[in-house]
């Protein structure tokens, strides 16, 4: 598989296992290093919002605690589409923008909606036996998400 399979298959695990809850499975595909962030642009304030932001070690707490908030249980689904791909071979490193849709289906009689759309601005490190997530920005275009979803997108 080449380094771009490789990316493209990194970037739609991790929206699968997010999507199956698999957080562990989700928490291997991140470098040490991993940074994530949910980022949204407030043109009323004029002001970019930072709505989310955790290390690696965060995101494992927060996955943790996941079972003790009161949370809308709605299963959600990411839709993804990788937009491109710039490889920097000197730092062994790619950046990636993929758009994203995120669909929400209702425990309480089935019923399907758009929840939120965005942009996902990755950072891939290319070193060692596997591309793995450095970091990752999702940018929000959607501002109003409600109350009791405790998921990253």
């Amino acid at each position: 598989m080449n380094a771009r399979e490789q990316v493209e298959n990194l970037i739609y695990k991790s929206c699968m296992t997010l999507d199956e809850k698999s957080f562990d499975e989700y928490l291997e595909l991140c470098d040490d290093a991993f940074d994530y962030k949910i980022t949204a642009t407030s043109p009323e304030i004029g002001k970019h919002m930072t709505w989310l932001q955790h290390d690696k070690a965060g995101m494992k707490t927060m996955f943790d605690q996941l079972p003790r908030h009161n949370s809308d249980h709605s299963p959600l689904t990411r839709h993804v589409t990788i937009y491109s791909i710039d490889y920097d071979e000197a730092a062994g490193q790619a950046d990636v923008v993929t758009a994203l849709q995120v669909f929400k289906t209702a425990l309480d009689g089935g019923a399907t909606e758009l929840y939120a759309v965005g942009k996902i601005y990755d950072k891939v490190t290319l070193d060692g036996e596997r591309p793995r997530l450095l970091s990752r920005d999702v940018r929000l275009d959607t501002r109003q998400l409600g109350i009791g979803h405790h998921l990253p997108f």
